[in-house]
């Protein structure tokens, strides 16, 4: 269908860019949700932000969907413009001397592998931790002691106009598991990094590969992590403490092993997930005193 057709003229030389009424539960780690009323995945970041801005002017709602690890999509859908960072210059990882510059629709792990290899280390931690470089820079990542923000030199944001502009590390409010980049469209990171041994890299990224891969539900496909590790803690320790693991509603569960994971049975629904993460919640909340935090954004 024609966005003509569906209310909004787009541009003409952004029209051919935009489909209607696609499918966004192909596109989630959790397979759940109805369609976007817009959809484009744009060619280079000169078509993201004309697409960006074009929408923000006519008062339309945007997300940008990058792995779709950590994405909740109503069945509903989502009634506004969904930016896919799909196409290959909006996830280009380059090293430039002791730095690495990333694209935000790159994944993590991509960026990592790419660093080890260049013999750059600060960033090989994070393998294996899902999501794109984006995502991970917002949220600021963070595993084995060590957050993503930590080795971030410059991030490069897109303004409401099109406009892209740079923000520091320091104006960026890294904090634990938090920055104050939300609402904001990233579009590339530059990391500053280390020269190491590449071969002493190699093994401890291949070992934390493996240790992540065997905490992973290996049974299930259609996951993610619904929770922040709160500070001091992890969300996976707080659950087994009020005896949630393996919990159930409808067609949705927490693995009961690895609880901080989220799976998706065959006919589970966006409501379902959503009445399971609120009854953990108000659970760890009751017990412990801990709020839990979403790490799932839900469209």
């Amino acid at each position: 269908m024609e966005a003509e057709a569906k209310g909004m003229n787009f541009p003409d030389e952004l029209s051919h860019l935009v489909r209607t009424d696609e499918p966004l539960g192909p596109l989630v780690w959790l397979g759940i949700g109805g369609p976007a009323r817009f959809f484009a995945e744009p060619l280079d970041w000169d078509q993201f932000a004309q697409l960006y801005s074009f929408a923000v002017a006519e008062g339309m709602a945007v997300r940008v969907l990058g792995s779709g690890s950590n994405i909740l999509v109503r069945e509903a859908g989502f009634d506004g413009l969904v930016l896919s960072m799909a196409a290959a210059p909006t996830s280009e990882l380059k090293i430039d001397g002791k730095c690495l510059v990333a694209g935000a629709g790159a994944k993590l792990s991509n960026a990592v592998i790419k660093s080890v290899g260049a013999g750059l280390a600060g960033l090989e931690h994070l393998i294996g931790i899902p999501g794109t470089v984006g995502g991970g820079v917002i949220g600021n990542a963070s595993a084995g002691g060590r957050d993503l923000g930590s080795a971030v030199a410059e991030i490069s944001v897109l303004d409401s106009t099109g406009t892209r502009r740079s923000i520091s590390q320091e104006d960026a409010g890294f904090g634990h598991r938090k920055t104050s980049l939300v609402g904001q469209i990233v579009c590339e990171v530059t990391f500053q990094l280390e020269p190491s041994d590449i071969t002493a890299l190699n093994k401890r990224m291949q070992k934390l590969w493996i240790s992540r891969n065997s905490q992973r539900p290996s049974q299930h496909s259609r996951i993610a992590m619904p929770f922040v590790d709160p500070d001091g803690i992890s969300a996976d320790e707080l659950i087994q403490n009020v005896g949630l693991a393996g919990i159930r509603e409808g067609d949705v569960s927490l693995d009961s092993r690895q609880p901080n994971y989220l799976i998706a049975h065959e006919g589970a629904t966006s409501e379902q997930c959503v009445r399971l993460i609120d009854r953990i919640r108000e659970q760890v909340h009751l017990q412990t005193g801990v709020d839990l935090q979403l790490n799932l954004q839900i469209w």
